[in-house]
């Protein structure tokens, strides 16, 4: 999760979106880190995960908006990163922080990139 965390950093600080192609393959990697990662991660590493997804979501459902070409795949990306989001957030809530301290977290994230 440690290096999708800092390219997703690195996608932050571009002026220009990524091609369709790149923004797939972060998204698989995305998915697939937290298919077969989420049971041992930590509570930071689930905020981490959490605040990658709900990037990743609202840039999708932007382009689905803009990019009628995936507008398609853009929607399963989005559809797939928000359930993501839920669950993390789900996990987060039965751990024993509050939704207030989830979004204080996620705030923390976005202020420090």
């Amino acid at each position: 999760m440690d290096k999708l965390f800092e390219k997703l950093k690195e996608y932050l600080h571009m002026d220009d979106e990524i091609p369709f192609d790149e923004f797939s393959q972060y998204y698989k990697s995305l998915i697939e880190c937290l298919n077969t990662t989420f049971e041992e991660m930590d509570q930071d590493t689930r905020i981490k995960g959490r605040y990658a997804c709900s990037i990743v979501q609202a840039n999708a459902e932007s382009r689905e908006k803009r990019e009628k070409k995936n507008a398609k795949a853009f929607k399963k990306i989005s559809a797939k990163t928000a359930f993501w989001m839920n669950a993390i957030n789900y996990r987060l809530l039965k751990e024993g922080l509050t939704q207030a301290e989830i979004d204080q977290a996620m705030e923390a994230i976005n202020d420090s990139i």
